[in-house]
């Protein structure tokens, strides 16, 4: 006998089982038989000692000439298709081929100048027709989890195995159960871990060679090959043979299970093995040629479809990221404060990869989000980064195998990764993920009893879950390649932030400077039209029949209707309705003595316009009121405007019955406003005509600069109060904090409190003082002017807020910017006061408040 035909390999067990040959077993499963060749598919080398059998040949094999054992037409097609083939290609596939032993399902491929055929049972089936039934469900799915949820039950359902999962591999070689479709009565391993171990390396390197592979029956009896060993002492290589039998110990694992037969299909994703769909089933089961060419079409279509989505998926976020990181940019070049910016900006930069917790660690100051180390720990931590990072993005799943003592808090943080924000300082934007098995544990049934081998309970599910979890202790989920390359970009904008800030704000503050002396101008201007107004308002002599209350009363309601339409302009940046517009720099001159007529189209004027024009038309409500048909009894303006064919806005401005009109004797600041704006900064028309009966102005504004509303529409600037409050609307005994900083405001209001028999008021000028009083005095309700000057009065709100105590915002800015958004239920009344909306403020506040 030749001493090689005896050769015993060293016996596996779980010691050597990495080290297992199983690309070369020296033996094939049962349901088929198979013969190896010399290079030109003359001879036969060697064969499984079934193959005589199989294919009705007695006697030896090895020695006699392919076409004796399978006929001259057979050997013809197979050299054919040996022809077509590679050194190392996978097999080619001859269904139904002719023999004389019968008909066969045939494949054949060389692999080291050895030609390998196989031989199966021959069977029906359409391999084209079902593999195209599985591709065309799932081409159209646009993302991963639905892509391997519905993968796993279409397999199930076509190849009917009793269970279908969907690994996949993590860095550490770690397999994750991400889809699982399975037979009813049977435990869920859905988003188990399993050890890299269970699937050893040279397992690994056979699923990318070949994608496929089928286990008929896990306790059938391996079939020899006749010799095991060659002359030169070579088990033949079956890596691609579809019959390789399968290494023991995987047997045992399976029978174990109670698995009867298993088939997986690689997954392959930019030339590595990205997971395997994993078929079991608890009874033998032999998948014909048809259906296992089916299985290997899904895969590769799997696999390609899975690739586009991992592509498309990272640029997705490559693109969120990029435009969380333009977001912050543009904020950047507008804040003195980057680390502040920074510190508010924490929750957004969070989303730029997956992350259980971000922190800021800043001019040895700590601030985070979400799960992260202790503040105690963080100087240390950004002392071991800084010896190791070297001003670059540094990043590890195990930070306490560096660092000692982080293993103190690694379930919540035992992967970092951090981001320097400088090359000098130790300055980092860290990014932390918990330690991974925190949050997982055995998902089967834990009543479930395995049976047990030679080997003993190793080899099941569930210690091989104990495995991995003791394997990854203390380790984080590890951050990807995509996770380092979007750290990086973060980086570079933020040193590029850091690098660029101090320019930036140096030009800024030159521009700033021209800016504040060109408002100071403005305002100056402005003030001194308001103040004049005022001025003329108080002047007007009293009325015959009106009372001197009278008088007041509506010398109030003037200024106050001015102070809305001031209110308009500064809110004119968003754009509104023309009419609104009108109304509001109108509003503080309609009384009976005057007419005031405003007509036109719906006109919506964009923010440029509406910004312009309210300058504009503010300027020429004040000459009007000052010289002009406003300025005396039976004046009467007339403001039109009407949409021309090209849809322009021709704006008429007409004073009648006022005094005598001569042109100005020289162009000020006004004056230039309304002659030079509306052509300047809206590319339109202006024409003013000093008519002796009236001012005559006309505007043409640019069609850019308009749009229809779909139906008129005015809102008053400011306070609306349906109806004068009673007297008595408020309790005698209510007691009233007021905060507010200007004295003559605070006297003001305590007069309208006290006009409507509220005495008790207790009034601040600072938020601190405000506090200390709050420590021994209990208000029924109050009143918070927002900005105090040097500060704001929000703490006293929070105050408030935390003891039940109703309060209202006073504020004399026209939107409500400087209110944060957990106080947007809060009431806002607008400065100056006025009487009629506080006190009705004040009456619904409390009656809401005593109805919770």
């Amino acid at each position: 006998m030749n001493p090689h035909d005896i050769k015993v390999a060293e016996p596996v067990n779980l010691t050597n089982c990495d080290r297992e040959p199983i690309h070369t077993p020296g033996s094939i499963q049962r349901h088929g038989c198979l013969i190896a060749c010399d290079a030109r598919a003359a001879t036969i080398l060697r064969h499984s000692s079934n193959a005589g059998a199989m294919l009705g040949v007695p006697g030896e094999i090895n020695g006699l000439p392919l076409e004796t054992l399978i006929g001259a037409q057979a050997t013809h097609t197979l050299r054919n298709a040996l022809a077509t083939l590679g050194e190392g290609v996978r097999p080619a596939l001859l269904p139904g081929m002719s023999v004389p032993g019968g008909v066969f399902d045939v494949s054949i491929h060389i692999f080291r100048s050895t030609v390998i055929i196989e031989f199966e049972s021959a069977s029906a089936g359409q391999p084209l027709q079902l593999a195209r039934g599985l591709i065309g469900r799932i081409s159209d799915i646009a993302d991963i989890d639905t892509l391997v949820r519905q993968s796993a039950r279409l397999i199930r359902g076509m190849l009917e195995y009793d269970r279908v999962m969907i690994y996949r591999f993590e860095q550490d070689g770690s397999g994750k159960v991400m889809a699982e479709a399975k037979r009813g009565d049977l435990e869920s391993f859905l988003g188990q871990y399993f050890p890299a171990s269970d699937i050893p390396q040279q397992a690994r390197t056979l699923y990318l060679k070949n994608t496929i592979r089928i286990i008929g029956d896990a306790s059938g009896e391996r079939v020899g090959i006749v010799p095991v060993f060659d002359a030169s002492g070579e088990a033949l290589d079956l890596s691609l043979a579809h019959l390789r039998s399968v290494s023991p110990i995987h047997c045992e694992y399976l029978r174990n299970m109670g698995v009867a037969a298993s088939m997986s299909i690689s997954i392959i994703v930019d030339g590595a093995l990205w997971g395997l769909i994993a078929c079991h089933h608890y009874q033998p089961r032999i998948l014909s040629m048809a259906e296992r060419v089916a299985a290997e079409m899904f895969g590769e279509f799997f696999s390609l479809h899975l690739t586009s989505l991992r592509q498309k998926s990272r640029l997705a976020a490559a693109t969120r990221a990029r435009g969380s990181l333009d977001r912050f940019l543009r904020l950047a070049s507008h804040h003195a404060d980057i680390g502040q910016l920074l510190t508010e900006s924490l929750l957004d930069f969070s989303t730029l990869m997956p992350c259980d917790g971000i922190g800021l660690w800043m001019n040895d100051t700590w601030n985070s989000q979400g799960s992260a180390p202790p503040a105690t720990a963080i100087a240390a931590l950004s002392r071991h980064v800084g010896t190791l990072a070297e001003g670059r993005v540094w990043a590890t799943h195990a930070l306490s195998q560096s660092m000692p003592e982080a293993e103190d808090f690694c379930a919540q943080a035992a992967g970092v990764l951090a981001i320097p924000l400088a090359q000098t300082k130790r300055d980092y934007l860290f990014f932390f993920r918990k330690e991974l098995v925190q949050t997982l544990n055995w998902a089967g049934n834990p009543e479930k009893t395995y049976a047990t081998g030679p080997l003993g309970d190793r080899l099941t599910p569930r210690q091989s879950f104990a495995i991995w979890k003791q394997t990854v202790h203390r380790q984080a989920q590890p951050w990807t390649e995509a996770d380092r390359e979007i750290a990086e970009v973060t980086r570079a904008a933020l040193v590029e932030i850091g690098l660029r800030h101090s320019e930036l704000m140096a030009e800024e503050r030159s521009r700033a400077d021209v800016r504040q002396r060109m408002l100071n101008e403005e305002l100056n201007h402005r003030v001194k039209n308001i103040l004049a107004l005022i001025k003329s308002l108080v002047g007007q002599p009293l009325q015959e029949g009106r009372t001197l209350s009278d008088y007041v009363a509506s010398l109030k309601g003037r200024i106050q209707a001015l102070s809305f339409a001031h209110d308009q302009v500064v809110r004119g940046d968003g754009g509104g309705p023309l009419m609104d517009l009108l109304n509001a720099e109108l509003t503080p001159y309609r009384q009976p003595a005057v007419s005031i007529t405003v007509g036109g189209p719906p006109v919506l004027l964009n923010s440029r316009a509406f910004s312009v024009m309210a300058l504009v038309l503010h300027e020429l409500s004040t000459n009007a009121a000052k010289y002009g048909a406003l300025s005396r009894p039976g004046g009467r303006l007339d403001v039109s405007w009407s949409l021309t064919l090209h849809g322009d806005c021709d704006i008429v401005w007409r004073e009648t019955a006022g005094p005598l009109v001569s042109p100005p004797s020289r162009t000020g600041f006004g004056s230039a406003l309304i002659d030079r704006s509306v052509p300047y900064d809206l590319d339109g028309r202006s024409e003013v005509t000093y008519a002796r009966e009236g001012v005559v102005a006309r505007f043409l504004l640019p069609a850019k600069h308009i749009s229809l509303a779909e139906q008129p529409s005015y809102t008053a600037a400011g306070q609306a109060v349906d109806n004068e409050p009673a007297k008595g609307a408020l309790a005698a005994d209510l007691k009233v904090m007021l905060v507010e900083d200007q004295m003559l405001i605070a006297l003001d209001v305590e007069g309208m409190l006290g006009d409507h028999g509220v005495f008790d008021v207790m009034t601040s000028s600072s938020a601190a003082d405000a506090l200390s009083r709050l420590v021994d005095y209990t208000p029924d309700v109050a009143i918070l002017d927002v900005n105090l000057g040097e500060g704001t009065s929000l703490a006293v709100a929070r105050e408030l807020a935390e003891r039940h105590i109703p309060f209202l915002f006073a504020t004399g800015y026209g939107n409500s910017e400087m209110i944060p958004l957990d106080f947007s239920w809060v009431p806002v009344v607008r400065k100056p006061y006025d009487s009629t909306s506080l006190i009705a403020t004040i009456a619904a506040l409390l009656k809401s408040s005593n109805s919770r």
